[in-house]
């Protein structure tokens, strides 16, 4: 008797398993054959370009993708209002090294996002060098008043996993300008977060925190071919001199939206899971890797679902926030509407880490989760995702954060991302149609594995 009830158990589970691969199957065949994904980026990314929170092409994107997702026949479709920041660049910047009166060389910079004007003169000063914030406290106000601060520590090389070498050294783009400001610096200037070298700036977000508006200080980054020609220098003469001119401006905050698409679940309505990434982006580019690439994907996780017949049994939502990179409004605003409606989240997957070819996912989940996608792992291994990693999530998504909430992120290969991250080559041609395909296909499988079996975890982490 035994015997055969471990027999019919067996082949229970072989016949489930054979289902989900022809399920996982479908979805990459379609992904792969007849996805919209590489078609809706081309729009973002060639007839709207780069949107930043607050411009006329956010707001072109916010259309956009709302009829686009209206066109795919979900249940409902709509705008979720949120408040962003306005900052605007304005002409571009100049700089250079004076090694003499009336002897320079310019080097590439650019504002970072949020950062205050120099004087419209521009500002001229020596240059003290360091590799991190902690060396300002040593260096004191003495040496520090009057100059510009140049951080110049760059991203780990021996780290294989880029976003770790992006993390040890972010600090001093984001907090460096309000840390040198209270010694008295005029400007700080910034090393790119970047691997490589090349002549192309790279933005991204910074804050003064509460440091009064008559405080604060201009910053800017430099690309890396840059900093060192500027490190070089100031080893062979400290004395030099570094002009900068900037004319970018902090505006009133302005009203933007999250769009939402939503397919009804069929068995758990009340169980939402979240797909999504960001619909903003830097104004250098296009920001078609950051983060064109995850709002596209994310729709055609939904799009996939109805082309294979796919009709899951918990609520699924696109959700492409606003305002990630200056603010996180966005995400912040869809779960405190969450919350106030008392919604019943269960699983949020995020897109923002490129497009390039999926390696696995990261998961912000307990240890009964865990083990339950080692389960999944001889369904996804024959599509080369092998990484299934703890820790981890995404910023949009991180608001969601709570009991019995589980967070993901897609984890392309890493090794390109920051080759083009925040900077002007952050353009569609730097996309590859197919891992851009790849790439919706894992988590449109991911997707269907939680809506089938993630409440088996839940069930483990309760100790059932």
């Amino acid at each position: 008797m035994k015997k055969l009830l471990v027999l019919l158990l067996l082949a229970t589970f072989a016949q489930a398993q054979t289902k989900d691969e022809q399920q996982i199957r479908s979805l990459y065949d379609a992904a792969l054959t007849e996805g919209k994904a590489y078609d809706w980026l081309n729009h973002l990314s060639n007839q709207i370009g780069g949107r930043l929170s607050g411009s006329v092409q956010a707001e072109q994107a916010v259309k956009y993708t709302k009829q686009e997702l209206e066109k795919l026949g979900l249940d409902r479709v709509w705008l979720q209002p949120v408040m962003v920041p306005k900052w605007v660049r304005g002409t571009p910047e100049y700089a250079f090294i004076e090694t003499k009166p009336g002897l320079t060389n310019n080097v590439p910079v650019c504002a970072l996002g949020g950062s205050v004007a120099t004087p419209l003169g521009g500002i001229k000063a020596g240059v003290v060098e360091v590799k991190g914030i902690e060396e300002l406290e040593q260096l004191g106000r003495k040496n520090i008043e009057g100059k510009i601060v140049f951080f110049n520590r760059p991203m780990e090389a021996t780290q294989i996993n880029t976003f770790k070498a992006y993390g040890g050294c972010v600090d001093q783009r984001y907090s460096g300008a309000m840390e040198a400001a209270k010694f008295g610096a005029a400007a700080v200037i910034v090393r790119s977060m970047n691997l490589r070298l090349d002549d192309l700036p790279h933005t991204g977000s910074m804050s003064y925190g509460d440091l009064p508006v008559s405080e604060r200080i201009p910053a800017a980054a430099i690309s890396t071919n840059g900093a060192e020609f500027l490190s070089t220098t100031l080893k062979l003469q400290p004395d030099i001199k570094f002009y900068l001119k900037q004319n970018c401006k902090q505006l009133e905050d302005v009203q933007s939206y999250n769009v939402i698409g939503e397919v009804r679940g069929t068995e758990e309505p009340e169980k939402i899971m979240v797909v999504g990434g960001h619909l903003d982006s830097w104004d250098l580019g296009d920001g078609s890797h950051d983060d064109g690439a995850g709002c596209v994907q994310s729709m055609e996780v939904l799009r996939l679902f109805k082309e294979t017949g796919y009709k899951p049994k918990k609520t699924l939502r696109v959700v492409l926030f606003m305002n990630e990179e200056n603010g996180l409004r966005g995400g912040t605003e869809y779960a405190a509407q969450a919350a106030k409606k008392k919604e019943k989240h269960v699983f949020a997957l995020e897109s923002d880490a490129g497009g390039f070819s999926p390696r696995g996912f990261n998961f912000d989940a307990p240890q009964g989760f865990m083990k339950t996608v080692e389960s999944w792992k001889p369904l996804l291994e024959p599509y080369l995702l092998h990484q299934f990693v703890s820790g981890g999530g995404g910023a949009d998504i991180g608001p969601l954060r709570g009991e019995g909430v589980i967070l993901a992120g897609l984890m392309p290969d890493s090794q390109r991302y920051f080759d083009h991250h925040h900077a002007e080559n952050d353009t569609f041609e730097h996309v590859n149609k197919r891992e851009l395909e790849l790439g919706a296909a894992a988590m449109a499988s991911l997707i269907y594995l939680y809506d089938n079996y993630g409440d088996e975890s839940t069930a483990m982490d309760n100790g059932k």
